[in-house]
């Protein structure tokens, strides 16, 4: 026996440990003693529940994530600065721009002239959160949502940057948010994944999404998000070949699994059960998937909603509607990504298109979930990865102009899950450039999610290669003035 654990050390596990031994209390002990983290519960800290239970009650059992890939500009949005506009031209002062690292496309400029919005920005709601006129459905709804114009980052990049929101490293391979959320909660729906990718794109300049964004990482394959796609099959592969019919499915699934298990026993991996738990999923979704795809129960009401493009495969509208249908099919992390807020050049006329594309299906999903009692439970995000610079990127014109990146200070918003609602959080100095009040870093962003999700993100561990992972790495803290 004690050859066998040098053997097989490092796939070692609880259930391998005792089907080799006697199971009394006397074998126990000693196995505690050979493995002193035997009845630990998995790779996290002693004081950490197992994977599959909250640290405490959840305000939130689901996350929607709209993620604008590219960095919409804040300042024709929502951070409404009328100061760039009277100081149109200027050159950015010193003291503001201080010593900021830039990017290569700006880096070089001679000069750093100030740019106010072209669109004009109104107040709305009881909250007065300023709202510009490129969002009217979303001012309608302003008094659910949560807007924080304090976010900060320290990525400069977009794929850095991407990488650091979805996965808390700006380097990848890492578990994404969806994956730790999978992995620290479970299943609600066993016949869904517990973690959904859908992808869209606008009609602006798109940055390009990887699936490095929706992995696993080091954690088991089980966790990492599906990605459905607009065509016929949802999800690749999910149909029988041609000449299987369910039963010789079942059959075939039921000898596979009868080999996989003697494969475990001989070899402890665990990614072997792994692979049969989604070999088990894919069967089941076989029914599933096709029952949330089907639109033909949605109301007159609802399709009017969300807009006509709810109705067409691949759009944002339609995938927001999808988003509401997982979500409520008990699939924990529905992340979208809609590509095409990358303006560095001709901004009035990208991001006015761009505004138009999500405006209507993103209130619409905030409403449709609180009308069907849904949105307490739900959180629902909106934003981007960085936020755009108050000065131009090259040449300044009246009609046109473009952003370069600026991690200083950007906005998102959410809605729902706890969050507290009708709230404007964070202010940025006159200029847009930096935060005057309440900074919130991405990993404090992360660690607040994870907490409305009933888990304490410095207890969600995982023990990877001898160090102890977590989403918000060393760092990050709740942001508790956001909390109803």
């Amino acid at each position: 026996m004690e050859k066998e654990i040098l053997e097989h050390g490092f796939n070692f596990n609880r259930r391998r440990f005792l089907s080799r031994l006697s199971l009394g209390l006397g074998s126990a002990a000693l196995g505690s003693l050979m493995i002193p983290d035997l009845f630990g519960g998995n790779n996290a800290d002693d004081d950490s529940l197992p994977p599959g239970i909250p640290h405490f009650a959840p305000k939130a059992k689901r996350v929607i994530y709209l993620f604008q890939n590219g960095a919409p500009s804040q300042q024709e949005l929502f951070d409404y600065k009328p100061k760039l506009r009277e100081m149109l031209g200027q050159e950015i002062p010193p003291s503001v721009r201080g010593t900021q690292r830039l990017t290569g496309m700006t880096a070089n400029q001679a000069s750093f002239p100030l740019v106010g919005s072209f669109v004009n920005f109104k107040q709305y709601g009881q909250s007065r959160a300023w709202v510009s006129d490129l969002f009217p459905y979303t001012a309608k709804i302003v008094d659910d949502l949560c807007i924080v114009k304090s976010m900060f980052t320290e990525a400069i990049n977009h794929d850095p940057a991407l990488t650091f929101l979805q996965t808390g490293s700006q380097q990848g391979n890492r578990p994404s948010m969806g994956s730790w959320l999978s992995y620290g909660l479970g299943n609600e729906n066993k016949n869904l994944p517990n973690f959904t990718v859908l992808l869209s794109r606008g009609i602006g300049n798109g940055q390009g999404v990887y699936s490095k964004l929706w992995s696993n990482g080091f954690l088991d394959s089980i966790h990492q998000g599906v990605q459905f796609s607009k065509g016929e099959d949802p999800v690749l592969y999910l149909r029988d070949p041609e000449g299987m019919d369910r039963h010789a499915r079942r059959d075939m699934l039921d000898n596979l699994a009868q080999l996989n298990d003697m494969a475990y026993q001989e070899f402890g991996d665990p990614e072997i059960t792994a692979k049969v738990k989604q070999y088990e999923m894919a069967y089941r979704m076989q029914t599933a998937v096709p029952e949330v795809m089907d639109l033909s129960k949605e109301s007159d009401d609802i399709i009017k909603l969300y807009g006509p493009d709810c109705l067409v495969p691949g759009t944002y509208a339609a995938n927001c509607l999808l988003a509401r249908k997982l979500s409520e099919n008990g699939v924990r992390f529905v992340q979208l990504y809609h590509q095409g807020w990358d303006q560095h050049g001709n901004l009035p006329f990208e991001i006015a298109r761009q505004a138009k594309d999500v405006d209507q299906a993103s209130a619409a999903l905030v409403t449709d979930l609180k009308q069907r009692g849904l949105l307490d439970e739900t959180l629902v995000i909106w934003g981007g990865e960085f936020g755009r610079t108050s000065y131009t990127q090259g040449k300044l014109t009246a009609d046109n102009y473009g952003r370069d990146h600026h991690p200083r200070c950007f906005t998102i918003w959410m809605a729902g899950g706890g969050i507290k609602p009708g709230m404007v959080y964070g202010e940025t100095d006159e200029l847009g450039y930096n935060i005057a009040q309440n900074p919130v870093h991405v990993h404090d962003f992360q660690a607040t999610i994870l907490h409305q999700m009933g888990l304490n993100h410095e207890k969600l561990i995982f023990k990877h290669l001898g160090r102890r992972y977590r989403l918000t790495d060393v760092s990050g803290k709740v942001i508790n003035d956001l909390i109803a």
